[in-house]
């Protein structure tokens, strides 16, 4: 009789477990389809994708090219003026144009529908918080998107026009042209605008491992020199050879680090406060 208790008992478990499973397919199903979703209207409208959005930053019409050339004619640097010789972007694959189409689409797509996919994956693991966490579900869900998005426009309008005019202008020998590739355009141009939103949700990321105790305002304070030489690297290097441009970069960065301490000073003040 006791076998048979164990038993049913072990079913159940194996049974919710199994619910869990088929709860998670149908997130990532739901997911999958926000993301084609969109994918299907970038792929129709894919003239506005890539002659108003991602050719647009090599030009130098382009808004961040010209405020950035203006404003270093005023004070007196000509290195602000960037992107000032477009150069040629070319196709060498047969199936080339079409596979580019087709990974942008997919990319644009999971850009628009990151809301969507954040929502689901926030309805997996919600029930894991307790009842008082959980009725901040609506503002984790508004603040990941709205950083995320905040991340992809800073890339794409800061770091795209300067990452395009210090690889395509570098050059080893005169006797070298640059003919860039289509897909090495798009993939760098794709690389930094969501690497740069994945990079602005730092807080989010804080947060979480600030509530599973993993790092501490202290830990994040011990290792802020460590990240500003980092970030003051990686902005020197993808920038022209003047500071305004490196600040410009680097100083969004080190205020999202300086957020996450914020935010895992509350967590962890929060954390005490319900043990008392």
């Amino acid at each position: 009789m006791l076998g048979f208790k164990k038993k049913r008992k072990k079913n159940e478990l194996e049974m919710t477990f199994l619910q869990h499973l088929e709860e998670l397919r149908w997130h990532l199903i739901r997911s999958l389809i926000y993301v084609v979703g969109f994918a299907v209207v970038a792929f129709v409208f894919h003239g506005f994708i890539f002659d108003i959005v991602l050719l647009a930053p090599k030009a130098p019409e382009f808004i961040t090219n010209r405020l950035m050339c203006d404003f270093g004619k005023f004070i007196g640097i000509d290195t602000l003026c960037i992107n000032t010789k477009q150069f040629d972007v070319i196709n060498i694959n047969m199936a080339g144009q079409f596979s580019m189409h087709i990974m942008v689409s997919l990319t644009v797509g999971f850009i628009v529908a990151f809301p969507f996919v954040f929502r689901e994956f926030w309805g997996f693991v919600l029930p894991a918080f307790h009842k008082k966490e959980r009725r901040f579900a609506r503002g984790a869900i508004f603040s990941s998107s709205f950083l995320f998005l905040l991340g992809v426009l800073f890339g794409y309008y800061l770091l795209t026009p300067l990452s395009v005019h210090f690889l395509g202008s570098y050059s080893v020998s005169d006797f070298v042209t640059n003919k860039i590739n289509l897909s090495s355009y798009i993939s760098t141009i794709t690389s930094v605008v969501i690497a740069s939103g994945v990079i602005f949700e730092l807080p989010i990321l804080i947060y979480f491992l600030s509530k599973a105790n993993l790092v501490s305002p202290s830990f994040l304070k011990k290792y802020r020199k460590h990240s500003l030489i980092v970030i003051l690297t990686l902005s020197a290097i993808i920038t022209p050879p003047d500071v305004f441009s490196q600040v410009l970069v680097a100083l969004p960065l080190l205020l999202l680090y300086e957020l996450g301490i914020s935010i895992s000073k509350r967590v962890q003040k929060k954390d005490a406060s319900l043990l008392v």
